[in-house]
Formats: structure tokens, C-alpha cells, sequence
């Protein structure tokens, strides 16, 4: 076994992780309060954000940075068209949306992890990365409601198209059949796509992220020295503290997936490897560091199970949460903690 995964397996953060998921195997009554569990993601959401607007101050905006911030967009824009496509042959429109949008986006936590890995490694990431989390929230949300709403289009003009000339509708015969009637209640895709681009702009978690990012960009030295006790000595007991109540969710997910289609089961993991492949051969043609390149493999090969799920509930309505949210959380989150961010390291150091 890999020295760097045997470090990763070994580390009291995944452990702790291990901890969660096995007691929630076990069905032990071990939980963390709600409200313990909101106050981490929000105190990991600062803290990631407030030492990458740090790092950025100190580095700026290099030529490393500018390639890595093109590379997450042409990936957060490519990833879930090419998982739509797949998913297309086997789920609806709608299960397809959803999915190939929790694949385009991100997961930050996994984004954290992975930035603790690399940096206790020695190949610390620019502070760019963090705004490449930023902007790859996104694009694949939008892009999932925009697909969407094509599928209900088709569904309307099929539905009109194979109604009978002549039929009485409401009374009238030959009468064309009201929007309402058609399972659409919103006939113009405008409102709903400006509705999700409100809600994915103001939503809690990418309001902190930035803002951290900004604070962090203007507090200048004196000011990261005054957070250091906060964002940098307790930010690995926070974040073992943190996976140990993931670890008691996911495995309650991974109680769900026992009833999701096998070949779902297996997009979850085949399609992280997937964006991760990608994500190494750009990197590694733009000739990034052996941390960019990991953290930008991360990102491509992570999935959303926080922003992407609450977002869809809404945008995308028909599609079922528990294929979506059980994939990204049940089975590709523990395989990028456990195997995925030492194997994306390993990989990256081979090809820089």
C-alpha cells in the first residue's frame, strides 16, 4: 500500500470518520446535536475561506492561478453535460438533471479534507483554489435546471401533439388544453432558472465562503495572525469532530442505497474517476504544482450532497432526492475521503 494512503488511513481525521460510519453500522444511539453540527460546517465554511483570501493576498492572482480558475470552469461546465448523457440511457430526464448537477458541482468538505491532506504534505494549494470552489458551485445548477426544463417543453408538445383533433377540453370542443392541465405550472423556463440563480447566490454556505474569502483578502498579515487560533490551531479537531458526524449520516445513506439501480451505484463511483481524469490530464498539460493539480481533482471528482440537493428540491422537483443525495453522500463522498484524495495526490505528484 501507498505510503500517502496509509497516511491518510492512519490520520485521527478519517479515523474519526471511520468512528461515525461504523457506529451508525452499528445503529448506536451516538449523534451530534443539529446545532453542533450547523456551527462546524459554518465555522469550516469560514475558516477554509478566510485562509484562502489569506494565501491570495500574499500570492495574488499568478499565471498558475488564472489556468486553474479556466480549468474549474470548462470542468464545472463539461462534467455534468457528460453525465447527463450517460444517465440519460438509463433514469429519466429529471433523475438526470439532478445527478449530473451534484456531480458538476462541489463538495466542500471534501474540498477541506483534501486541502488538510496536501498541505500536512507539504504541497500546500494557492489561495486560488478556494475561489475555484467558489465559482464551480454554479454553473452545473444552472445548467441541470435549464436541461430540466427542455425535458417538461418536450413533455408539453408531446402531450399537445398527441392529443386528439377534436377532443373537448374544458368544455369547448377542439379546445387546446390549458398549461395547468399539462403538469407544468410554469410555462416560461425564466422565471424558474432566475429563481435557482437567486437562491444559489444568496444560499447561506456561498455566502459565508465568499465573504470569508473576502475578509480574509483585506485583513492583511496582522489580521490572519490576531484568526490563527482560530482558523488554523483548532481547525483539524473541528474537522475530526466534523467527519465523525458525517460518518454517522453516511452511513444512513448507505442504508439507502441498497435499493438504488445498480448501475447508479456505479456511475457514484466511476464518474468521480471520471472528472478526476480529467481534471489531471488539463492540469497537468497547463503545467500546474503537485497542490493545485490535487485540489483541482478533487474538485472535479467531488459531488454536492448540501447546496446541489436543497437547490433541487426546488428547481427540480420530480427528480428523487434519494438517488441523488444517497449517491453523492452514501458512496462517493467516503470513497474521495478514504481513497480518492490520496490517490488523486499519488497521481498528481506522478505526473508534475
Amino acid at each position: 500500500m501507498d505510503t500517502s494512503t496509509l497516511g491518510n488511513l492512519t490520520d485521527p481525521v478519517i479515523l474519526f470518520f471511520v468512528v461515525g460510519l461504523t457506529a451508525g453500522a452499528l445503529r448506536s444511539n451516538l449523534e451530534v446535536p443539529a446545532a453542533v453540527t450547523k456551527f462546524l460546517s459554518l465555522y469550516l465554511l469560514m475558516a477554509i475561506g478566510f485562509k484562502g483570501g489569506q494565501a491570495l493576498a500574499v500570492s495574488g492572482v499568478t499565471a498558475d492561478g488564472a489556468k486553474v480558475l479556466a480549468l474549474a470552469v470548462v470542468l464545472a461546465v463539461t462534467i455534468p453535460v457528460l453525465g447527463y448523457a450517460v444517465l440519460r440511457r438509463r433514469v429519466g430526464a429529471f433523475d438526470a438533471a439532478a445527478i449530473a448537477a451534484t456531480y458538476g458541482s462541489v463538495s466542500a468538505v471534501t474540498f477541506i479534507a483534501a486541502s488538510q491532506f496536501t498541505t500536512s504534505r507539504g504541497d500546500e494549494p494557492g489561495g486560488h483554489m478556494t475561489v475555484a470552489l467558489v465559482l464551480m458551485e454554479t454553473p452545473a445548477i444552472v445548467m441541470a435546471v435549464v436541461l430540466a426544463e427542455l425535458a417538461r417543453s418536450r413533455a408539453r408538445r408531446s402531450v399537445l401533439l398527441s392529443r386528439p383533433v377534436g377532443v373537448t377540453v374544458g368544455g369547448t370542443p377542439g379546445a387546446p388544453a390549458p398549461l395547468d392541465d399539462l403538469g407544468d405550472p410554469e410555462p416560461s423556463s425564466g422565471p424558474r432558472v432566475r429563481g435557482v440563480l437567486r437562491t444559489a447566490f444568496t444560499e447561506g454556505t456561498f455566502v459565508l465562503l465568499v465573504g470569508s474569502l473576502v475578509v480574509g483578502l483585506a485583513a492583511g498579515a496582522d489580521g490572519g495572525q490576531a484568526m490563527a487560533p482560530l482558523v488554523v490551531d483548532l481547525f483539524k479537531g473541528l474537522l475530526a469532530f466534523f467527519l465523525l458526524d458525517l460518518g454517522l449520516l453516511v452511513a444512513r445513506q448507505l442504508r439507502e442505497a441498497r435499493g438504488i439501480d445498480p448501475m447508479l451505484v456505479g456511475f457514484a463511483v466511476a464518474m468521480p474517476l471520471v472528472g478526476a481524469t480529467m481534471a489531471l490530464l488539463l492540469g497537468a498539460s497547463a503545467d500546474l504544482g503537485v497542490g493545485d493539480l490535487t485540489m483541482l481533482t478533487v474538485l472535479a471528482a467531488s459531488g454536492s450532497y448540501i447546496v446541489v440537493p436543497a437547490i433541487a428540491r426546488y428547481a427540480i422537483p420530480e427528480a428523487q432526492p434519494s438517488r441523488y443525495l444517497t449517491m453523492a453522500l452514501g458512496i462517493t463522498f467516503p470513497f474521495n475521503i478514504v481513497l480518492g484524495i490520496p490517490l488523486y495526490h499519488l497521481v498528481a505528484g506522478a505526473l508534475v
